[in-house]
């Protein structure tokens, strides 16, 4: 038997808001098709966030499902962190309101901003900290309201982002099961090919940054889907080789849901078949760091978890940052 220390998973938690905009919905405000949005990025539908809520509401009620998943009391969390892309402000951290909502106020709590591989991201981090000795259990939420983030007249961009929000406790495994691997890493000279470019100190917010769009997200798709592809499977490739699995031992790829052709080309890459890679970005859209907790959870609810699955999760997302990790359920 491995002696190996191991960080597990122990509860699993989403949230989507009940508003979901379609394909349909998306032609009467843009110059857009189904087909178009279908052939481009697979999307069919995403959710929608109400005027009333923040990222910080989604995150807390997926917080508190994935406490209950795992039949925890708020007290009994050492830390809690969020990753996101789209906070409620830029301070205080969103970590701190989802804290307060839960009642875990004795917890640190703090952001993570990552792209869409914060969720990655963080379960690397909480793995340092529970195996430090630092904290006992940690829940790591992937939360985002993009739409509200979004320029709704930019059509090659309006149409991929949704709002969603996955969380996951962790905890020292006592068995086989857990992380086995994973690989981080990030090159900020790309940082200009997919962004927020205003809203901070570069660009304060004036008059001007808001008539510019510039409050909005500003992506190169073309130059975005190169990169992601190659990161996305470097990083897979190279945490298969840190936990001593072939590819032939991944019995599900977890991949960043950002478009259906960055799937199918990262899968490819990886030679694996189609029915073991997981796809839900037809009934979510693009919703970044939510993207990876909310398919495990859908894959538990789903009993397609089993003692031994090996599963590979991999994302890319703007910094550029990408990194990939594989657990043993």
């Amino acid at each position: 038997m491995d002696k190996k220390r191991r960080v597990k998973i122990t509860g699993t938690g989403i949230y989507a808001p009940e508003q979901i905009l379609t394909n349909a919905d998306l032609e009467k405000i843009v110059d857009t098709t189904d087909e178009w949005i279908m052939t481009r990025s697979g999307i069919r539908e995403r959710h929608i966030a109400r005027e009333d809520q923040a990222t910080s509401d989604l995150c807390l009620e997926a917080g508190r499902r994935a406490l209950d998943d795992a039949e925890l009391e708020p007290e009994d969390i050492d830390a809690v962190l969020v990753a996101t892309d789209s906070p409620d402000t830029i301070f205080p951290a969103t970590a701190c309101y989802v804290q307060s909502g839960l009642g875990a106020n004795h917890a640190p709590a703090f952001d993570l901003i990552a792209g869409c591989t914060g969720w990655i991201y963080g379960l690397i981090v909480a793995e340092g900290l529970i195996l430090a000795g630092t904290a006992r259990r940690v829940l790591v939420i992937g939360g985002e309201v993009l739409t509200k983030l979004t320029n709704w007249k930019d059509r090659g961009t309006c149409v991929l982002f949704g709002d969603a929000a996955g969380a996951a406790v962790l905890e020292e495994s006592h068995d086989e099961s857990g992380i086995l691997s994973h690989f981080w890493k990030a090159d900020g000279s790309l940082a200009g090919l997919l962004s927020l470019p205003a809203g901070g100190t570069r660009h304060p917010a004036s008059l001007q940054t808001v008539a510019e769009h510039l409050h909005t997200i500003h992506m190169k798709g073309n130059e975005v889907y190169k990169h992601a592809v190659k990161r996305m499977g470097e990083a897979s490739e190279e945490a298969l080789r840190r936990a001593h699995l072939t590819k032939d031992k991944v019995d599900i790829f977890i991949p960043h849901q950002a478009n259906i052709r960055i799937i199918d080309a990262v899968g490819e890459r990886l030679d694996l078949e189609r029915d073991k890679v997981y796809v839900n970005i037809d009934r979510y859209g693009n919703v970044s760091v939510a993207c990876i907790p909310i398919a495990l959870h859908e894959l538990r609810k789903a009993k397609k978890l089993h003692p031994g699955t090996n599963v590979l999760m991999a994302a890319f997302g703007a910094g550029f940052t990408w990194g990939a990790a594989v657990y043993r359920w």
